[in-house]
């Protein structure tokens, strides 16, 4: 039982001796969403709660559970790049991932979603500082969403 904890805490503690300065995890949610053309249906509290890793280098992966515009539980795996200026506390970021939860009646509202899994492509614009994050993420023609985040 010893060996397996202390197993478990060595394989832990591995990905974080090898972070370099500027890497980080940022825990986000929702706070606002906003539909450019707004449907009796459509839901605006998305509840969304991500997971995301970055690197000094932009490059980031993530993932994030919420209810859709259509208050059906949704998941985005993705991987991405953020663009950080360099004089300001300010990025935009580009992902691109798979999108899952758009079923039913529904299943058609995001693009290319026969199977149940759509490609997306989703920038941001967003501000850092102080261990905290704001986002305006651009859901294609259908929405903005502002996300806010907590980094590690």
């Amino acid at each position: 039982m010893r060996h397996a904890l202390f197993l478990g805490l060595l394989a832990l503690s591995v990905p974080m001796a090898l972070a370099s300065e500027g890497d980080y995890w940022q825990v986000q949610t929702s706070v606002y969403t906003r539909h450019y053309h707004p449907e009796p249906d459509h839901n605006n509290h998305q509840r969304l709660i991500g997971l995301e890793r970055g690197y000094a280098s932009g490059n980031l992966w993530g993932g994030a559970v919420f209810r859709n515009s259509f208050d059906q539980n949704s998941q985005y795996a993705y991987l991405g790049r953020r663009f950080d200026s360099e004089r300001h506390p300010f990025y935009a970021k580009l992902t691109g991932g798979l999108l899952h939860g758009y079923r039913g009646e529904y299943r058609d509202k995001i693009p290319l979603n026969r199977l149940g899994v759509a490609p997306a492509i989703i920038p941001s614009l967003g501000v850092h500082g102080h261990g905290l994050a704001a986002e305006l993420v651009l859901l294609g023609n259908a929405a903005l969403m502002v996300n806010v985040g907590l980094r590690l």
